[in-house]
């Protein structure tokens, strides 16, 4: 009966948190193949640690975390280069169409071109709107290792976006 009740609430939690934890697995891989392996991979130990993950104060930045310790282990093994960037879907990631759709393109592609622990930092920074306490708890570091990385990370990121805007631009004027 316990496996039971068990098995229901994991169920329920999953169906109920999939779309925003792929979400994040996508900015940080930036492929939905690769976002969707990382969440289920999530998931999955998720489910081993249910018991303890379930007493956890935050349930959902205890998910999180376990996601980024996922990519972040990934990572470190050399099957993820083997993976390629296929199409960006603004409307999955942003949840609705914009007017700045080019721009949103443009930044999912810098993001993508910046190393792992910085786009890690930026996108639990600015997308999960996580404090820097937050953040450095989540990646297991200091708060001035956060605080460097994006800071670098948003350097590299306006470095790329100055790369892709004139191209864009131009190509638009033509």
């Amino acid at each position: 009966m316990a496996t039971l009740r068990r098995d229901a609430e994991f169920t329920a939690y999953v169906q109920a948190r999939t779309g925003w934890l792929r979400r994040i697995g996508y900015l940080l891989c930036h492929d939905w193949h690769r976002a969707d392996d990382l969440t289920q991979a999530a998931f999955l130990r998720l489910y081993v640690n249910w018991g303890q993950a379930r007493r956890a104060d935050n349930l959902d930045a205890y998910a999180r975390r376990v996601l980024v310790n996922v990519f972040l282990n990934e990572q470190k093994s050399s099957w993820w280069r083997r993976t390629s960037h296929h199409h960006v879907d603004v409307d999955a990631v942003t949840g609705s169409r914009t007017d700045e759709v080019d721009g949103t393109l443009d930044l999912l592609s810098a993001l993508a071109r910046i190393p792992p622990k910085q786009r890690a930092a930026l996108v639990l920074r600015h997308y999960c709107d996580l404090s820097v306490a937050e953040t450095a708890a989540l990646l297991d570091c200091s708060e001035g290792t956060v605080k460097s990385q994006s800071a670098r990370g948003l350097d590299a990121l306006r470095a790329v976006l100055a790369e892709i805007q004139p191209a864009s631009s131009e190509s638009a004027s033509r």
